[in-house]
C-alpha cells in the first residue's frame, strides 16, 4: 500500500459515525463502508435499474449495478495515481447511485412529479435516506452507520448542497431530515475521494454510453468522427488498424478514451493541489471550486460529448418511449398507493398513518424508489391488469 497524500482522507482521523462503534482490526473504517455498502439490498437492486436502456431491452447494456462497477475502477485508477485514500473514493463510487428510482430519469422525473406537495424527490437524497434509515441490517441503528466521510462525500459529490442562493430550506427532503441530527457542512466541497467519484461517474457514462449507442445502433461511428477527441480516437484507431472488425474497433477507442480521461484528470489535479498550496484534506474542503477535474480543454470535448449523447442517445425516439411507458408505470403506482394505501404490502402500511399524510406519501415512495425495472412492470400489471392475480 502507498503513503497517503497529505491532502487525502487518513483513515485513522476519520470523524467517526453517528453511532459509536468498535472499529475492525482487520479493515479500516473506509474498507468496512464499502463492505456494508456492497452486502446492502439497495446495491444488489441495481442490477435491474435502468442505466439507459430498460433492463429488458437487452443482457448486453449496462445496468446501475455494472456502472457502478466500472465508475469504482476508474476511482480506484486516479486514487491510487494521486496517492488519495482509493477506499474511500470506491465506497463513493459504489454508493453514488443506490437512490436511483426503476427506469433511471424518467422514473425519478415521475416520482419528483408525484412528490411535489411533500418535498419532492431527488436521488442523490434518496441514497442518503438508504444508507442511514432504510437499509435496516443491524441490531443497533437504522441504516448502515457509515462514517462521516463517506455520507459527506455521498451528499456533496457534486458540490455544495446549500449556500447563499440555497439556503437549507430549498435541500431535498432526506438531505434536510438528516442534517438536523448530523452536521455535513454542507455549504462545503467534498474531500479530494468524493470529487474523483464524481468525475470518474462522468467518464464512465459518457464513454460507455457511447460503447451501449453504437450497439443498439442510435448512432454510428461516422456520426463520433467531428467530435472533438472523441473522432480523433476512432480515426486514429481505424488508421493504425484498418481491417478491424466494428466491435473491436469500438472497444479499442473507448478504451483509449477513458485513458485519455483518466490521464488528463491527473494532471489537472495535480496542477491545481500546486497551484493552491494543498496539503490537508480541510484545504480541499475550503475551496470555492472542485480540485478533481478535466483541464479546460477536456472539459470541451467532454460537453461537445455530453451533448452528442443528449441528443442522438437520451432523446432518440426509440428511448423516448421506453421512457413514457416508464413515467406512466411510476405515475400510476403513486397514485393508486396515495388513494389506496391498503394495497401496500403489509410490511409498508405499518408504516403509514393515513391516505394523503405527507408520512404515507413519503412511505410510498421509498417503496417505489426502491423497485427494480421489472418489479414496477410486474406490480403495475397486478394491480392493474384484471385477469392478474398475485395474492401475497
Amino acid at each position: 500500500m502507498y503513503q497517503l497524500a497529505n491532502f487525502a482522507s487518513q483513515p485513522d482521523k476519520t470523524r467517526g459515525r453517528l453511532y459509536a462503534e468498535t472499529e475492525s482490526s482487520m479493515r479500516s473504517p473506509f474498507q468496512r463502508d464499502r463492505d456494508r455498502v456492497l452486502h446492502s439490498g439497495a446495491f444488489r437492486r441495481l442490477i435491474h435499474k435502468t442505466q439507459v436502456f430498460i433492463a429488458h431491452v437487452g443482457d448486453y447494456y449496462r445496468t446501475r449495478l455494472t456502472h457502478s462497477l466500472e465508475v469504482a475502477q476508474i476511482a480506484r485508477s486516479i486514487s491510487r495515481e494521486l496517492k488519495v485514500n482509493e477506499d474511500l473514493a470506491e465506497t463513493l463510487a459504489l454508493c453514488h447511485d443506490l437512490g436511483h428510482t426503476p427506469f433511471g430519469h424518467a422514473g425519478e422525473e415521475a416520482l419528483d412529479t408525484a412528490m411535489q406537495n411533500h418535498g419532492g424527490f431527488d436521488h442523490n437524497a434518496q441514497s442518503l435516506r438508504i444508507v442511514t434509515h432504510l437499509e435496516q441490517r443491524y441490531a443497533d441503528f437504522d441504516g448502515l452507520n457509515l462514517t462521516w466521510e463517506t455520507l459527506e462525500g455521498l451528499v456533496k459529490h457534486n458540490g455544495p448542497v446549500v449556500g447563499a442562493e440555497n439556503p437549507i430550506e430549498t435541500a431535498p427532503y432526506a438531505i434536510r431530515k438528516y442534517s438536523e441530527k448530523h452536521d455535513l457542512e454542507l455549504s462545503g466541497h467534498a474531500g479530494i475521494e468524493a470529487q474523483i467519484a464524481a468525475i470518474s461517474d462522468d467518464i464512465a457514462y459518457n464513454n460507455h454510453d457511447i460503447d451501449d449507442g453504437l450497439r443498439a445502433g442510435l448512432f454510428t461511428i461516422d456520426d463520433l468522427l467531428p467530435l472533438p477527441l472523441v473522432g480523433d480516437i476512432f480515426t486514429q484507431v481505424m488508421s493504425t488498424f484498418p481491417s478491424l472488425e466494428p466491435r473491436r474497433l469500438r472497444h479499442e477507442a473507448i478504451r483509449r478514451l477513458i485513458s485519455q480521461m483518466v490521464s488528463d484528470v491527473v494532471a489537472e489535479t495535480e496542477k491545481r493541489v500546486n497551484e493552491n498550496n494543498i496539503q490537508r484534506a480541510e484545504d480541499v474542503r475550503a475551496l470555492s471550486y472542485s480540485v478533481a477535474e478535466f483541464s479546460s480543454k477536456m472539459q470541451e470535448s467532454h460537453l461537445a460529448l455530453k451533448e452528442f449523447l443528449r441528443a442522438k442517445m437520451y432523446r432518440h425516439s426509440e428511448v423516448n418511449r421506453s421512457m413514457s411507458k416508464a413515467r406512466r408505470i411510476v405515475k400510476d403506482l403513486f397514485s393508486l398507493f396515495y388513494d389506496e394505501p391498503h394495497l401496500l404490502p403489509e410490511e409498508w402500511q405499518e408504516l403509514c398513518d393515513k391516505p394523503g399524510s405527507e408520512t404515507t406519501a413519503r412511505i410510498i415512495c421509498d417503496y417505489i424508489a426502491g423497485m427494480t425495472d421489472r418489479f414496477a412492470v410486474e406490480e403495475h400489471k397486478t394491480l392493474f391488469n384484471l385477469s392478474e392475480h398475485n395474492y401475497r
